[in-house]
């Protein structure tokens, strides 16, 4: 479980780090916004605490990058103590807000509530070849990098890495993606979304794909070298 402390006053950063300690957590301790994006997308963590106040810009700006690909926890420390401030940073998407000075103790009970939270949920990470999916968080990573996918995009992902080395009939697929839709999909639409994440998560300067076509019947999550398979449609 890692916990990511975005703060730029080092003292403090350690001494919460000793006050949070257990066996089970790891710590990621950034001073910057720019060094806290390259942490979150090497590292994935599961919780953040975040200053607000940050030598190269605002945490508040942090928070937003976050909310655009995951909903972990977040705290937001800071000295701004007027109710505007607690305001800004619930309403951009913090899970809690406290004010410097604070109670190291209470800071804690507050986490451990977070951290209940996540060890809770229903979590699924995938990981293989450099790939790092987390469905929960909604973090989709390759060889350290961001990919974006839309909602459909993620649902799909999650139904070929959950069922990796079976074969899935495009109806299956259909149903399962559009089930809530009460309308007809054309089998083009998923033909598209294949496509698309095939695109997302295939080199083109390997022969590699994940993403295997079976000619009849449908799609399946295996690793594939192309360069000794038939070329698809």
């Amino acid at each position: 479980m890692i916990i990511q402390i975005v703060e730029d006053d080092r003292a403090l950063s350690d001494g919460i780090v000793l006050a949070l300690k257990e066996p089970d957590l790891e710590f990621l301790q950034n001073m910057t916004v720019r060094s806290a994006k390259e942490s979150f997308q090497k590292k994935c963590p599961k919780l953040i605490i975040l200053d607000v106040n940050l030598p190269d810009g605002s945490g508040y700006d942090y928070l937003k990058w976050v909310r655009m690909s995951s909903q972990i926890p977040v705290l937001v420390l800071t000295a701004n103590d007027m109710e505007m401030d607690e305001v800004m940073g619930l309403t951009l998407g913090a899970d809690d807000y406290m004010a410097k000075p604070f109670s190291l103790a209470v800071l804690r009970a507050r986490i451990q509530a977070l951290l209940r939270r996540v060890r809770n949920q229903n979590t699924y990470v995938y990981e293989e070849d450099g790939f790092l999916f987390d469905f929960v968080s909604l973090i989709f990573t390759w060889n350290g990098q961001a990919v974006s996918l839309s909602i459909n995009e993620q649902r799909l992902l999650r139904l070929f890495v959950e069922n990796r080395g079976r074969v899935l009939t495009r109806n299956t697929l259909i149903d399962r993606l559009w089930s809530d839709g009460g309308e007809y999909v054309d089998e083009n639409a998923l033909s598209v979304t294949v496509n698309r994440l095939r695109n997302k998560l295939e080199d083109k300067k390997s022969s590699v794909s994940y993403i295997r076509t079976i000619y009849g019947q449908g799609y399946m999550w295996k690793k594939e070298d192309k360069s000794c398979s038939d070329k698809e449609p």
